[in-house]
């Protein structure tokens, strides 16, 4: 589907804050409300604008006891289907909260989220690893969130030294 620019900047805009008002993101663009609510629910229904999420920084509460990992997967690609089939019977997995194909040494990274490391090596190795066209798989577990899709989840401390020239 060809965009305008308009659209593709309410596109931006809401990829940031997906909270703005849309009387806001119209006045941003140039059009006028209307305009702009017409053109959010075009991008909707041809599921451009697919879904609105909120970021969460799940380190700071306390009674989420969860773990994330990054799997990365080798396959053997379908005849007539290559990646598609695989992905789909992945991504399928309730524990699975995305499935990206890839360039590189692995095919698939996969983002796979458990109550506990022991869950999510469990899944790994009787589910994941049991489908017939996968190769192998190498897990990596999520241990801190710096940045996510953009934004700094956690300001550091900022450097309190002075600066000494010479």
């Amino acid at each position: 589907m060809k965009l305008s620019s308009q659209q593709i900047e309410i596109i931006e805009i809401l990829e940031k804050d997906a909270r703005m008002p849309l009387e806001d993101v119209a006045k941003m663009v140039g059009l006028s409300l209307e305009e702009t609510t017409a053109s959010v629910k075009k991008l909707e229904d041809e599921k451009i604008l697919v879904r609105y999420i909120s970021l969460v920084d799940w380190t700071k509460v306390e009674e989420h006891p969860g773990v994330r990992a990054m799997i990365d997967v080798k396959v053997t690609p379908k005849q007539g289907v290559g990646f598609d089939d695989i992905a789909e019977r992945i991504y399928r997995f309730d524990k699975v909260q995305s499935v990206y194909l890839m360039s590189g040494v692995y095919d698939l990274s996969v983002i796979v989220e458990g109550n506990s490391m022991n869950e999510v090596a469990n899944f790994v190795s009787q589910k994941l690893s049991t489908l017939d066209s996968v190769i192998s798989t190498t897990t990596h577990f999520i241990l801190k969130k710096y940045k996510h899709d953009g934004t700094i989840l956690e300001v550091g401390n900022t450097d309190q030294r002075i600066v000494v020239s010479p």
